[in-house]
């Protein structure tokens, strides 16, 4: 038992050492999600995902800056498990899925933290562009079953406002409040495979 527990810690430790040198892994649909929540009527929070998104992340732990992220998400796949909401969010009102129909983030640096890596870079939704920041975590790499390299990535939950990129529609409550709150918090979980050369 000894014996087999050693031989997979240096599999996987040899492995993690060729993998994190700026090789590129691609997101794996299936077991990725990308995520929201929002508040709703100020009292209740409304959670929804993407179900169709795609991208890579290639990352050298020797030389950053040959590091990099990319992710397209599109906007039609929305989904907050209510036909008539998600019709919404997809309509000129919030997403206007059918002119807009990619979120967007592309790195252009890779930084250190204490806590892990910070990824800058810029942010389009609705053909607006802003540069955001992005802390992300390397959970590790595997051997998968066919022994494929397997990444994983968990990014920290960042909020933006909507109001920021266009998606202005707002009502208020009889008590003031917004019946669709502004900030939107942004939760990210991803299991990447090596991409085969």
């Amino acid at each position: 038992m000894r014996k087999r527990l050693t031989l997979t810690t240096i599999l996987v430790t040899l492995l993690a050492g060729t993998a994190l040198a700026a090789d590129t892994f691609e997101i794996d649909q299936a077991h990725s999600y990308i995520g929201f929540s929002v508040k709703h009527m100020v009292i209740a929070t409304v959670k929804g995902n993407f179900t169709d998104f795609a991208g890579t992340i290639v990352f050298d732990s020797t030389d950053l800056s040959k590091s990099s992220v990319n992710v397209t998400i599109k906007t039609a796949s929305i989904s907050t498990d209510n036909t008539r909401r998600d019709d919404h969010l997809r309509s000129a009102d919030f997403f206007d899925a059918a002119n807009s129909p990619e979120i967007s983030f592309v790195s252009e640096r890779i930084t250190k933290t204490d806590k892990g890596y910070l990824a800058k870079g810029k942010f389009t939704m609705r053909g607006v562009t802003k540069e955001i920041e992005l802390p992300f975590e390397i959970l590790g790499v595997i051997a998968g079953s066919d022994g494929s390299a397997k990444m994983g990535v968990d990014i920290a939950p960042i909020t933006i406002n909507r109001q920021e990129y266009g998606l202005k529609w707002s009502k208020l409550t009889e008590t003031g409040g917004l019946v669709a709150g502004d900030d939107v918090k942004i939760e990210i979980h991803l299991e990447l495979n090596k991409k085969m050369k």
